[in-house]
């Protein structure tokens, strides 16, 4: 099993780790919440520019980061880190992107190219693999739609993230 199709299960398998070794409290919630949020946000941005192995992805998020939505699952999972206020599942988090995410890039960067071998290389050149721009470059020839959104199952981790929600604030709540 290649490592892109290990990471959602061990990300849910990271997930429940992170839940069990929470000690959360009502500022952490709050301030894993907005990380969150604006992780789940610039997923919702991403999905609604990528047709998957369809056409290459240049504009919106990724005029700025070749890997927006693995971006924005970062900074969901920092948001978990920062919301459960532990540092055993803030470690957790940081060892499953560590493993995970440099080698999904990596696959992912290899099959764009061989994909897509006319506008990779030029849009590689502009926009950098994981940290964003501050400011657009490159092609920018894709454009939002709700319904790519919706065809890419983003669904599920706009449903994941406030579920964990629920989770870690009634681990504050009721759980020692």
């Amino acid at each position: 099993m290649t490592t892109s199709r290990l990471r959602v299960p061990a990300g849910y398998v990271a997930g429940l780790i992170a839940l069990v070794l929470a000690r959360p409290y009502p500022s952490s919630l709050v301030a894993g919440g907005v990380l969150a949020l604006l992780g789940e946000s610039l997923r919702i941005w991403a999905s609604g520019h990528i047709d998957k192995t369809q056409h290459l992805a240049t504009g919106g998020p990724y005029a700025l980061t070749r890997n927006p939505l693995y971006l924005g699952s970062l900074l969901v999972g920092f948001g978990v880190a920062v919301a459960a206020a532990s540092p055993w599942a803030a470690g957790v988090a940081l060892l499953y992107f560590a493993v995970f995410y440099p080698a999904v890039m990596r696959e992912e960067a290899r099959f764009l190219r061989a994909k897509f071998v006319e506008q990779y290389d030029g849009w590689a050149r502009a926009v950098p693999m994981f940290l964003p721009r501050p400011w657009p470059a490159g092609p920018r020839s894709s454009r939002f739609q709700w319904g790519r959104v919706a065809r890419n199952r983003e669904w599920r981790t706009a449903l994941a993230v406030p579920l964990m929600a629920l989770a870690l604030y009634a681990r504050a709540r009721w759980l020692p």
